[in-house]
């Protein structure tokens, strides 16, 4: 694939990737792209087909899937979602770098494929603090809390497996987890620069 190579961030749900997501687009505007996922599910309203979603039948996502046209895929609560390889290379078409944001399954699905991203991983530094930042936020019943921590448990567990990851990050410093996220993709960020330059 031609372009800046693409980032995946994967993590548990309150680790701050969106937080540190927010700071880097705010620093370095119109450098990173998010690609466009496809679902199954119904547009919620307000939703745009090609902005929020790829909006698409199952049947259409199952082809698609067959014909080895998508990154990686999952389903939850019985509708399908998943990355094309055209949504990224639309991102990257743009000269922009494309963020990922997968968990831990989608990142091995991404492992077999040639897409070759930075892979990082954002973590909390303890379940015990991850569960005060959810309760903190307070959009959460009891039942989904106790569902996102468990989930979180094996992500962690999960993402220790050596070489996974490219980088991971401990948020227990906001501050010092942006510039480690910063550092690693520097050389992209550069590269994205100047090649707009030429």
């Amino acid at each position: 694939m031609q372009g800046p190579r693409p980032v995946v961030l994967s993590g548990p749900s309150g680790a701050g990737k969106s937080t540190l997501l927010k700071k880097l687009l705010k620093d370095y505007e119109n450098i990173f792209g998010f690609s466009v996922s496809h679902t199954t599910r119904q547009p919620r309203p307000g939703e745009v087909n090609g902005k929020d979603y790829h909006f698409v039948t199952r049947e259409e996502m199952l082809r698609d899937i067959d014909a080895g046209e998508f990154i990686e895929h999952a389903e939850f609560s019985g509708n399908m979602y998943g990355t094309s390889k055209g949504a990224v290379q639309a991102v990257q078409a743009q000269n922009q770098i494309c963020v990922l944001d997968i968990d831990i399954q989608g990142v091995k699905n991404i492992k077999k494929t040639d897409l070759n991203p930075i892979y990082i991983s954002v973590q909390p530094p303890s379940i015990e603090i991850l569960e005060k930042r959810l309760r903190d936020r307070k959009t959460e019943t009891e039942e989904s809390l106790v569902k996102r921590l468990t989930a979180a448990r094996v992500d962690l567990e999960l993402s220790k497996e050596p070489g996974l990851f490219d980088l991971v990050i401990i948020n227990d410093d906001l501050e010092k987890a942006y510039s480690e996220l910063k550092e690693v993709l520097l050389e992209e960020i550069k590269k994205t620069e100047e090649s707009r330059k030429s």
